[in-house]
């Protein structure tokens, strides 16, 4: 059977299992090229199977050489119209991919937000995976959360706050650019973003682990955040999003209080805008987007999700060029808000028509295939798009 690439909007409706193998591949090869280096040796990465997370635990293992567990809720293929979703792929390349260089590479597929999926990911640990961890990603991006302390399930929105913004956005399906009006956000549905993309489940999973002795000396853990420009900041920075980083941030001071006896360390990270399931549903983002690494494809700074984590771990998590604000976080993104950068991307969008944003005035064209990457379309080095449906439910996370 022959895949095609479907799209709702700008979310995928199917998947190349064959060319999310090749992407995954390439990403490691990426990090291959770039070296090793002197960093994690046990990680746990909580949002493992794409983008931000994908890329940590790829350069973690393949850079580092550093055994991982990755935890994320993903979907196998259910029948020859429904083959589940390229996360799920991408878990399980990822792990043959390690596996034949000696590494271990456990999957757990679930809820990372349950209590269940803790206390088995500590059991692992303890039985099968050393003992203890000394780096814990937290790279969760999911509409809702349900609290196991109190039952209550929480639905995150991204909305302004107290005020209605409207904006032009990029629809992927019909590759149009249409004007979109977003209403702000309520107090339940703000305060359903903290508790969603907040850092109390951050703060939740290191106590237990802590508390279960798995955590090693000299541990650290990282949240990835993003802060962006003045043209996103009405409905992202001082948005329901920007309240849940702000918790986040109250989080990570109080997980460095926890783990100062074992000279432990939390890191927000501050992330650059890069071509992700998330990023291209937030309002008006793919439109900055386009424009964004159109700038920085001509400094010769623009990054993919693999580059941009491979360089934090690499150069700031692990190396000497930590960039870090007033506020302690670490500031990978600061290629993206240079001023002269911001400047000539300002510009740029307020150039932008309905007839004009598809040419080569911007990287529309790049900012399309990243995305059809995420799903195994028109990744380079690929040749398969034919499946044999049998043979994929054979293949386990």
């Amino acid at each position: 059977m022959k895949v095609e690439m479907k799209l709702k909007g700008n979310a995928a409706r199917s998947v190349n299992p064959y060319g999310c193998r090749q992407e995954v591949l390439n990403q490691i090869n990426y990090v291959k090229e770039q070296g090793t280096y002197e960093g994690t040796k046990k990680a746990l990465i909580l949002g493992s199977s794409s983008s931000y997370g994908l890329g940590s635990r790829i350069t973690a293992a393949f850079g580092s050489g550093a055994d991982t567990i990755g935890v994320s809720f993903e979907r196998g293929p259910r029948d020859e119209n429904m083959l589940g979703t390229a996360g799920w792929y991408n878990n399980i390349f990822f792990r043959e991919f390690a596996e034949k260089e000696g590494l271990i590479a456990k999957n757990f597929i679930g809820d990372a937000y349950s209590l269940e999926m803790k206390e088995e990911v500590i059991a692992y640990i303890k039985e099968s995976f050393g003992g203890q961890i000394d780096l814990l990603v937290y790279s969760l991006a999911a509409p809702k959360r349900t609290d196991y302390k109190t039952g209550i399930t929480y639905s995150s929105a991204l909305k302004p706050i107290g005020q209605t913004v409207s904006g032009e956005n990029i629809n992927l399906e019909t590759e149009e650019l249409f004007t979109q009006v977003i209403e702000p956000a309520t107090e339940e549905e703000i305060e359903g973003t903290i508790k969603v993309m907040g850092g109390e489940d951050w703060e939740w999973w290191i106590e237990l682990l802590k508390e279960a002795g798995c955590l090693a000396e000299g541990f650290k853990t990282i949240l990835y955040s993003y802060i962006g420009p003045d043209a996103t900041h009405a409905f992202y920075h001082d948005g329901s999003l920007g309240k849940a980083k702000e918790q986040a941030e109250e989080s990570s001071k109080r997980i460095n209080e926890l783990v100062q006896d074992i000279k432990g360390e939390s890191i927000l990270c501050v992330s650059k805008a890069v071509t992700t399931k998330a990023s291209v549903v937030i309002p008006i983002l793919p439109k900055y987007l386009i424009c964004l690494y159109k700038v920085m494809l001509e400094e010769g700074t623009h990054e993919t999700p693999i580059m941009h984590k491979d360089r934090i771990f690499r150069t700031m998590l692990y190396g000497n060029k930590s960039e870090y604000d007033e506020k302690g976080r670490l500031r990978p993104d600061s290629w993206e808000l240079d001023e002269k950068v911001q400047a000539k991307v300002s510009a740029l969008m307020s150039e932008l028509t309905p007839e004009n944003f598809k040419t080569d005035l911007t990287s529309y064209d790049l900012f399309r295939k990243e995305f059809l990457n995420l799903n195994g379309f028109e990744v380079d080095g690929n040749t398969v798009d034919e499946i044999d449906f049998e043979e994929l439910v054979t293949l386990k996370p």
